[in-house]
């Protein structure tokens, strides 16, 4: 069965391309490469002993997601992960990121709409909650205005499918809702490789326990939290990416309760800033670099997820823990720098 993974050598993308080869899908990858690398691919391979077929397709250009969709008529399902996604970036950029997040979603659902039956995931994000009231964060919680155009951008691509799927009966589809993915393969074949200055705390943390970068800044220290660092919940990325085929399979064999669901993707334990420094000292050995500076604008108190929904209805579970994922994060860093 071939399945479309858009954005499908980018971090979270290739680690679910790697789980779904390994349950015997077909994968057909579509990657600009603005934010990854075609060497993913020869990871990729030396994991699952296939090799996925790739075509750079930057899906801004709508007549080429046409072109492609008239080639591959026997797609069955699409998992999307091709999005711009840095916070500061889409403040700066309002207009590339509703560009790139927004109009390449429509072009995609156009081209779903018009087949028989067709499956889409979509990669969302818990910054839909903003701030949240409660702990942990629930489905039935408000969608708050968002902090910035790439938050905005999430919650509109929600809104945009459901709408769809209202109007497609063809069309099932998913949002999963994620915390902070962190980590990399095992086999450390794959894993989290941002180009410049990483945008997420972990490939800091190793970057600047490699060598990389100077210091690491942990932004504020007075927060209403046990050591008045901010809060989130870190999954390992391959627990994220076996969600990611739990829920196309729920959509190809027809066990999803509505054509639009949502579900979220955490481990249902907040760590603190700090907790996380400690945990890379403790499977590094080494002493971590960094300073306490003003805080971030934007930046939330705490998010962490209830994962009661995505645990019984999709029999889903985040298995690693913490330290578990950060060794894994460490072990791929001081590979690719070796």
């Amino acid at each position: 069965m071939k399945i479309l993974v858009t954005g499908g050598l980018g971090f979270i993308g290739s680690h679910t391309v790697v789980e779904l080869q390994n349950q015997g899908f077909e994968v057909l990858i579509i990657d600009d490469l603005s934010n990854s690398s075609e060497k993913v691919i020869d990871g990729i391979v030396a994991i699952t002993g296939k090799k996925p077929l790739f075509e750079k397709i930057d899906l801004k250009e709508k007549s080429k997601v046409e072109n492609f969709f008239k080639k591959h008529t026997d797609v069955k399902g699409v998992i999307h992960f091709a999005a711009s996604k840095a916070v500061g970036e889409s403040v700066e950029k309002p207009l590339l990121y509703y560009e790139n997040n927004i109009g390449t979603l429509v072009y995609l659902l156009k081209e779903l709409a018009k087949k028989n039956k067709a499956s889409f995931i979509f990669s969302s994000s818990c910054t839909v909650y903003g701030q949240a009231d409660k702990m942990p964060i629930t489905e039935d919680a408000p969608v708050k205005t968002a902090e910035s155009p790439y938050g905005n951008t999430k919650q509109m691509g929600e809104e945009i499918i459901a709408d769809t799927c209202k109007v497609v009966p063809a069309l099932n589809a998913i949002a999963l809702r994620y915390f902070n993915p962190m980590g990399a393969h095992p086999s450390a074949e794959i894993g989290e490789l941002p180009i410049g200055v990483p945008q997420n705390l972990v490939p800091f943390i190793t970057q600047t326990g490699v060598g990389m970068r100077e210091q690491l800044s942990v932004f504020g220290d007075d927060y209403p939290t046990i050591d008045g660092t901010c809060v989130r919940d870190y999954i390992h990325v391959v627990d994220l990416a076996k969600a990611h085929v739990i829920a196309l399979k729920r959509l190809l064999e027809d066990k999803n309760d509505a054509n639009y669901e949502v579900f979220n993707l955490g481990t249902g334990k907040g760590s603190t800033v700090l907790e996380v420094v400690k945990s890379f000292e403790k499977v590094s050995g080494k002493k971590l670099n960094y300073k306490i500076v003003d805080k971030r604008a934007g930046d939330i108190i705490e998010a962490y997820a209830n994962t009661e929904k995505a645990n019984k209805v999709l029999g889903w579970k985040a298995e690693s823990t913490l330290d578990e994922a950060m060794k894994s994060a460490w072990d791929w860093e001081v590979k690719i720098r070796s």
